[in-house]
């Protein structure tokens, strides 16, 4: 039996001839805001990520099909488990495309991935699913619209897979962007803020987050304020709980603090990337 969770919030934006679907599970708890995306054209969905917990991982598939459109393929922004944990629980059927550093992590270490979140119990698949289609820099026409591709590298993660959308406004930025929620922090801090510069000089309008609601501008750049100030209280020798209790009382209005016990360890003990 699959366990009962916050009910997710689903949001519906037109941009030209195209409607954008976000899918954000909650924000309560120790829940992380997991957005993921549906860019509905007018034949076909195209997908990006697959939530993290089995029962928001069925729920954000069952409004896929709701739409009553065939799915065409996902995306994979990149391999931190709360992005492809839902894929082995909803998407197996589907084409799944992903950069190619992505695709080799989750065949060597996606198992360990699966078995280090054991005390998630239900709420984790119980299969691995390996993307099998290679996602380069570049564009396609997918149903009529035009994708742009790129390979971010060194941010929230080492390898991210960003989707532009130029002919409507829209730039999928995944965990480029945390909205209005507590960021997962890594040793390429300075690198994402210059990297979060250039998209505020974009002519991209909507970006869309890998947690939390839709953004724009503003969000981007509060993003670098929120970098700058963690730079700085790391510089200063703050660490581990200090540095959660420094950045909690600096950022109040941000949610989701459940990721400073998912990423410290990481960032100051160098705790296993699984």
């Amino acid at each position: 039996m699959v366990a009962q969770l916050p009910e997710p919030i689903k949001i519906v934006r037109r941009a030209g001839d195209v409607r954008i679907h976000t899918f954000i599970s909650a924000f309560t708890d120790d829940n992380i805001a997991n957005a993921t995306h549906i860019i509905e054209g007018r034949n076909k969905l195209v997908l990006v990520d697959g939530q993290f917990l089995v029962p928001y991982a069925l729920q954000f598939r069952a409004y896929a099909d709701s739409l009553g459109k065939e799915i065409d393929r996902i995306y994979l922004s990149h391999r931190h488990p709360d992005h492809w944990f839902g894929l082995g629980a909803a998407f197996s059927d589907i084409p799944i495309h992903a950069l190619s550093e992505t695709k080799e992590f989750l065949r060597q270490h996606g198992q360990d991935s699966l078995n280090d979140h054991w005390k998630l119990g239900n709420l984790a698949p119980k299969t691995l699913v390996i993307p099998e289609k290679t996602v380069r820099a570049g564009h396609e026409i997918i149903d009529g619209v035009k994708y742009v591709f790129d390979e971010v590298v060194d941010t929230e993660i080492d390898f991210l897979l960003t989707i532009g959308l130029p002919d409507v406004g829209v730039f999928i930025a995944q965990d480029l962007i945390y909205s209005g929620t507590h960021l997962y922090l890594t040793k390429y801090m300075e690198h994402w803020i210059g990297v979060l510069q250039g998209m505020l000089l974009s002519d991209y309008e909507l970006f869309l987050p890998g947690h939390g609601f839709p953004a724009d501008k503003n969000e981007v750049a509060k993003n670098i304020e929120y970098l700058s100030v963690a730079i700085e209280a790391a510089g200063h020798g703050l660490t581990n709980d200090a540095f959660k209790r420094f950045l909690l009382e600096r950022f109040p209005e941000r949610k989701c603090p459940g990721i400073f016990d998912i990423y410290i360890p990481r960032l100051f003990d160098n705790a296993s990337e699984f």
